[in-house]
């Protein structure tokens, strides 16, 4: 084992920023403040009440909570207890917080007050949880603050190892039941350094932290990195264009991360007003291709803003930045290795791909996830010839930068040839009026799947069918062309802003199975 002062532990991160920046705001929400002294203290009293409850190290307690001071104090708390944060989404249904809370083996839930409704519903399902947290102004003599007050703000003395799980965030969803990640102090701190190096975090900047906690984009991506440089965090609640914009006015925010579903209705809102962000130097996107147009969009709109892409999963951290120097000249791609983490291309039989040649993303080392929590055949499937396979499929060129071509699970075989979405969703995404396409495969009696493209048009914009089948006529192959083309106006997205296309599939192949 490491000698101490060699350990770096999630809860370091934020007692380092604490002794160096006490009594800067470690936390802004809404009208509510708190300083690193403050979250140092307050992390450590709830430390002291899950073990006065009697969590055992390694036991888990999750939080169903929008963005809030609290969801601070939770996190570094769990942490330092010797416990697992389990970070449930805001947006399952009760039955989906049976399944999670239970498949997880949670024994203690923190919910804020506004969801008490499916909590009490969900919670008559699941006899293993023996304590109910409440956040908010309802919560009383049994609530968050009250238990808090009870116990010491001196740091419990745990022994705590780098590799003991502290983490688990659910995968989006996009191909079925959600899967508990279970990562390590380990893991997310070295996708803490990746971040706060690449996006240049650093103690003078307010983070915008405008996604989702629950999710590993806003939580490990750019909570914990902001910690660990002492900077500023700047909580919205629920993303709303003008809240987005009041709170960048209000508070100075100087970076932030956002999906492109966020990037898109930012600068195509009416009252767009570039001097509410006169301040943002710094955003960050991943989550899903962000279209070219969003991308000039906002260097055209925010010259002054140095945009940052990023890719990674809940289960290898960030594993590739694209620099804001290489754009526009790299729109497109996800750039580069980053620099504390290991990557590869390769085939399915784990070889190594020539640049130029399609293989899947793989990733080894200290940011890969310790499993998906009981679930040994999914985890079985992850970790294979000494690898963490991401199921996205790219290509590499000379230089190192790397261009995603697909979702494995997405790619379309059609008459024998594979055909990735991706490829004619960037085409459809060259007509200025569309706004956000989906390309996903329906079954064909000839040619087993052909692929259907359903397309979102920008405000105001009109485009026909026709007009794209032309479009596509001449960019594309014949056996990529879109055989099916559909105007929508919504997309079910997971949180984190990625399209859902197994909803869209459903229906097609639903009647396909039923003949079978």
């Amino acid at each position: 084992m490491k000698d101490k002062e060699e350990i770096m532990l999630t809860g370091d991160m934020l007692r380092r920023s604490a002794e160096r920046f006490p009594e800067k705001n470690a936390i802004v929400w809404q009208d509510r403040t708190i300083t690193y002294r403050g979250l140092d203290q307050a992390a450590n009293r709830f430390a002291n009440s899950l073990i006065g409850l009697g969590l055992p190290k390694g036991g888990k307690v999750a939080i169903i909570s929008r963005n809030r001071l609290e969801y601070g104090i939770v996190f570094f708390g769990a942490a330092r207890s010797g416990g697992v944060i389990v970070n449930v989404s805001v947006l399952y249904t009760p039955e989906d917080l049976v399944y999670v809370l239970d498949k997880a083996d949670v024994e203690i839930l923190v919910y804020e007050d506004i969801f008490a409704e499916k909590v009490a519903i969900a919670a008559k399902s699941l006899p293993r949880i023996r304590q109910f947290i409440v956040l908010g102004d309802a919560a009383g003599e049994e609530g968050f603050d009250a238990l808090l007050e009870k116990h010491s703000d001196m740091a419990p003395e745990i022994a705590l190892s780098e590799d003991d799980p502290f983490s688990m965030t659910y995968t989006g969803g996009t191909t079925g039941r959600p899967k508990g990640v279970l990562a390590s102090h380990r893991n997310r701190v070295v996708t803490a350094q990746t971040v706060m190096m690449h996006e240049n975090i650093d103690e003078r900047d307010v983070v915008g932290i405008v996604t989702p906690l629950f999710h590993v984009a806003a939580l490990n991506i750019m909570f914990q990195p902001a910690v660990l440089a002492g900077a500023t965090c700047a909580f919205l609640s629920k993303w709303d264009v003008q809240e987005f914009a009041r709170m960048s006015k209000r508070t100075g925010m100087t970076a932030c991360f956002m999906v492109p579903t966020q990037a898109s209705m930012l600068i195509s809102d009416p009252g767009f007003d570039p001097e509410d962000f006169i301040h943002w130097e710094k955003l960050a996107f991943a989550g899903a291709p962000m279209p070219d147009w969003v991308q000039r969009g906002l260097i055209e709109k925010l010259p002054a803003l140095k945009l940052t892409q990023i890719y990674g999963q809940s289960e290898v951290g960030v594993i590739t930045v694209l620099g804001h120097w290489h754009l526009p000249d790299r729109l497109g791609s996800i750039g580069k290795q980053a620099y504390n983490v290991d990557l590869a291309l390769l085939d399915p039989d784990g070889n190594p791909v020539k640049p130029g040649q399609v293989g899947e993303l793989v990733s080894r080392g200290s940011n890969v996830m310790l499993e998906y929590y009981n679930e040994p055949e999914q985890t079985a499937k992850f970790f294979k010839h000494g690898w963490g396979w991401t199921g996205d499929l790219a290509v590499a060129d000379e230089q190192g930068f790397i261009t995603l071509v697909d979702r494995s699970k997405d790619m379309i075989i059609s008459g024998g040839e594979n055909v990735y979405p991706k490829e004619i969703e960037d085409a459809i995404y060259r007509l200025d009026a569309v706004a956000e396409c989906a390309v996903f495969g329906i079954p064909d009696d000839k040619w087993g799947e052909v692929p259907a493209a359903y397309v979102r048009l920008k405000q105001g914009a009109s485009l026909s069918e026709a007009h794209i089948d032309g479009h596509c006529e001449q960019t594309l192959p014949r056996f990529k062309r879109p055989r099916l083309v559909k105007f929508v106006e919504t997309f079910p997205k997971t949180p984190i802003g990625k399209i859902q296309k197994n909803l869209l599939r459903e229906p097609y192949w639903a009647a396909r199975e039923k003949k079978i």
